[in-house]
Parts: structure tokens; sequence; C-alpha cells
């Protein structure tokens, strides 16, 4: 890598994959897992073709991806409240 970071448009594809393949905390998947059912991967060729699901089928993928993503955000944002309320007092008047 450059030490002036003029050659940031060379990495910008491997930062872009290592934010996309990252698991979130809250999410329990990583972003691209969320929008594709899929892990990312680095290997094989990307421009062979191979089998196309039908689209109703990649729908209903979807839609359980979200709802399992929801449902884990969710949780986290209850674990946060409570968390945050065991400190929370009621305010003098």
């Amino acid at each position: 890598m450059d030490h002036r970071q003029k050659d940031w448009p060379e990495w910008l594809a491997l930062a872009e994959f290592a934010v996309n393949n990252k698991v979130h905390t809250a999410t329990k998947v990583s972003p691209f897992m969320a929008n594709y059912k899929r892990e990312l991967k680095i290997e094989g060729d990307i421009r062979k073709r191979g089998k196309v699901e039908k689209a109703t089928e990649f729908v209903e993928r979807m839609k359980k991806v979200h709802e399992e993503a929801g449902a884990a955000l969710k949780k986290a944002q209850e674990n946060m409240k409570r968390q945050a309320d065991r400190e929370r007092r009621e305010t003098e008047d």
C-alpha cells in the first residue's frame, strides 16, 4: 500500500469484500448473506455461467433471510434496552 494513499482504487474491491463479508454482531449474518443468502467467496471464475434459480424461489429465500435478520435485530434492540434500563433512574421533580 502506498504511504501517500494514492493507490486506494486498487484496494477498493478488497475493502468492499471485507465489509460485505463481515458478520454483524446484531444480525449474526454478513450483509452479503442477508442480501443474497450465500457466503461471499473469492474462488472460481465469476464469468462462468451456472444454474439460475427461479425468481419466486429467490424471493422466498430472501424473505426468510430478512425475517431472520429482523428478528436478530429486534432481539439485539431488546438486549440493549434492558442493559440501558438497568442504570436508568427516575428523575426528581
